[in-house]
């Protein structure tokens, strides 16, 4: 049997909106992956502690406060240096577009910007995240 793809949806910082997160979450879960949703006020730490609990294959980021190149590599990062470096990372906010490329650079797989159809991301994440090979 195979198992359904296990996506973490994050939501860092101190920003408190999350309605984006939760919808994308809710899209996710009817398109039949299992989420695991954080809740607000994550920091990179908590959100790659939780993803490795949870045996996630994709972690999705929703940033809106401007804190993107922050969060993002740090996630990055933090994964890297525990060795795990097959876990897709993307995620959406209000990220302009030289930040898209440069956040690309180092590693998140792909960025939502504002007006992204929920269809383009479940297409998107169809095609590019994978099921992670468990130990």
């Amino acid at each position: 049997m195979e198992r359904k793809i296990r996506i973490l949806v994050g939501k860092p910082g101190l920003d408190g909106h999350d309605r984006g997160a939760k919808v994308v979450a809710r899209a996710l879960r009817d398109a039949g992956y299992e989420v695991v949703y954080t809740g607000l006020h994550q920091t990179p730490e908590m959100i790659v502690s939780t993803a490795i609990q949870e045996d996630v294959d994709a972690i999705s980021i929703s940033i809106l406060s401007g804190a993107h190149n922050y969060i993002f590599p740090e996630v990055v990062q933090q994964l890297k240096d525990k060795g795990i470096t097959d876990m897709c990372i993307f995620g959406g906010g209000i990220i302009p577009e030289e930040d898209v490329l440069e956040l690309k650079k180092q590693g998140v797989a792909e960025i939502f910007t504002p007006g992204t159809p929920l269809t383009g991301i479940l297409d998107w994440v169809s095609k590019n995240v994978k099921a992670r090979e468990l130990l």
